[in-house]
């Protein structure tokens, strides 16, 4: 009963603080409609506006003429105020409906996971027996106590048409403790002056601090009591908690307007994650971005589409066929993603998005939007090939197949049919399911040992052939570790494979201790010295 009348006198409490709300904001649209009618009045009564019917001359009549458009004016100019008032009214209350909405929303979905989650940790066998009866301990609409803000500030360079101009955008995702998504933000800010700014530095932690203060007003609006505002920016970080005093004078402000939203919470703290642990809200941000540079355009057939200039090619190009980079956001057109994709497969190297120093890598699945289906089997091939160690690498010798794989999946892909096959080296195939021997490289060689299969064939197969006789033209070595070729391009003869092997590229020998087990020459006058550079 007490714990009843507690929420009975809570709810009291708010609900007279909203009548007072209310009474408040109507007292003061009152006062200004008594202060606008008064000016009018006034105007209305004031003894020059009054003209004597027998006054003909010519300066009263001017004068009339006069007083009369200013009063014209000014009853012009307070029917405006009065409008604006009343819009502004009526924007306050639809404001103040639209975030009560969200509130009740907000307690309504936390409330129904509490009851989901309480009804998941129930043994089966007792919600078979008592589960008619279940009463719900979460009647009163208790709230979770807990809550994530994430925000980002991004600023970029971008180009619109021939013109290149900063933009900024703010991003802010609300989540509850378990990351479920609740409230966003996505919105553009003018960076002004601040982007253009010798001192790159403060204009980024100044678009940063005002995504947090974006952030921690939503929370605020929604009325979260408990909090933590995750931010991926170090110098950020050390402002809101007070390791370092900034030296900005706007910084600085926009500093202490964060440390004041802090202390309307019961609990705010602040959180330094990585740039990938940012959620959604690098994506509002670069959404917000995106917005401020595309524009409508009429194409040959009269419809409208968005626009958007590439900067690499400086074409103008439908939205739709402008390729976003996962993870950075930074956006090309189909062709010339299509054209950098290829030149880096052709290198033998996994594409990554082409802006100057960023590292985000082009995902399969992202880069079937614009290359072939080909291509995206060499890219996934590639992907494959990266991820697993050189010492760990094994090709399926048979040639219609040649898949690669790793010795762990291929071994416990055979020992799921075939047993002994670790002892034996007898390995089985993940792509063409065919056997081979895991220490020869060849196919399966039945009641055979590897060395009893050697003597039997002791002349290599003729691919092997051609393989040997490029290598002794070329002067490449073999290393015997991993049996991959190598190639000395330029500098000494002391090699180090890729799989970590030291060995000489002119005998072969092994180096220990970072020193030759042969009496070889260490290095060439011709390959120390290459194009006339040291």
């Amino acid at each position: 009963m007490e714990m009843e009348s507690g929420v009975l006198t809570e709810q009291r409490r708010e609900i007279e603080e909203a009548k007072t709300l209310n009474s408040d904001l109507d007292l003061a649209f009152n006062l200004q409609m008594k202060e606008a009618m008064t000016a009018s009045l006034s105007i209305l009564n004031h003894p020059s506006s009054t003209v004597s019917p027998s006054s003909s001359s010519t300066p009263k009549n001017e004068e009339a003429e006069a007083e009369a458009e200013d009063f014209d004016c000014c009853w012009t100019l307070f029917l405006e105020d009065i409008e604006r008032l009343d819009q502004e009214r009526k924007d306050r209350e639809e404001s103040e409906n639209l975030m009560r909405e969200m509130r009740e929303d907000l307690d309504r979905r936390m409330h129904d996971q509490k009851v989901a989650s309480e009804i998941m940790n129930i043994p089966d066998e007792e919600w078979e027996e008592y589960g008619d009866d279940y009463e719900d301990p979460f009647e009163n609409g208790e709230r979770v106590s807990f809550f994530k803000v994430y925000s980002k500030g991004v600023e970029s360079e971008e180009r619109i048409r021939d013109m290149k101009v900063i933009v900024g955008g703010i991003g802010v995702a609300i989540c509850d403790s378990k990351d479920n998504l609740i409230f966003e933000v996505s919105k553009g800010i003018d960076v002004g002056a601040e982007g253009s700014s010798s001192n790159k530095s403060c204009a980024g932690v100044s678009v940063e601090l005002q995504a947090l203060i974006e952030g921690l007003n939503a929370a605020f609006a929604l009325d979260l009591k408990n909090l933590t505002f995750f931010v991926d920016h170090s110098m950020l970080y050390q402002y809101v908690t007070g390791a370092v005093q900034p030296q900005n004078g706007k910084i600085s402000t926009l500093v202490n307007q964060v440390s004041l939203l802090q202390k309307k919470f019961a609990d705010c703290k602040p959180s330094l994650v990585a740039c990938y642990d940012i959620k959604f809200a690098f994506r509002f941000a670069k959404d917000a971005i995106v917005s401020q540079i595309t524009w409508p355009a009429e194409n040959s057939k009269g419809k409208r589409k968005l626009k958007e200039t590439c900067v690499i090619c400086y074409e103008d190009t439908d939205v739709d066929q402008i390729f976003s980079v996962d993870g950075c956001f930074h956006r090309y057109c189909f062709p010339c993603m299509k054209q950098h994709v290829e030149v880096k497969l052709l290198q033998g190297t996994m594409a990554k998005c082409p802006h100057e120093g960023c590292k985000s890598e082009v995902s399969i699945e992202t880069g079937g939007k614009f290359l072939d289906p080909k291509l995206v089997e060499i890219m996934s091939q590639r992907k494959k090939e990266a991820s697993i160690a050189v010492t760990e690498k094994v090709y399926c010798p048979y040639p219609r197949c040649s898949a690669l794989m790793s010795t762990s999946e291929v071994l416990e892909y055979t020992n799921s049919s075939f047993v002994g096959g670790e002892k034996s080296g007898a390995r089985k195939c993940v792509k063409c399911h065919l056997f081979f021997c895991i220490n020869c490289r060849v196919p399966w060689h039945y009641n055979m040992t590897c060395y009893d299969y050697k003597r039997s064939k002791p002349h290599p197969r003729t691919e092997d052939k051609m393989l040997d006789s490029l290598a002794k033209r070329k002067l490449w070595r073999q290393c015997v570790m991993c049996k991959n070729m190598v190639e000395l391009a330029e500098g000494c003869y002391h090699i180090t494979c890729r799989c970590g092997y030291e060995f000489c590229y002119t005998c072969g020998a092994k180096w220990k201790n970072k020193k030759p087990t042969c009496s070889c020459p260490i290095w060439d006058e011709r390959n120390i010295i290459r194009d006339g550079r040291r």
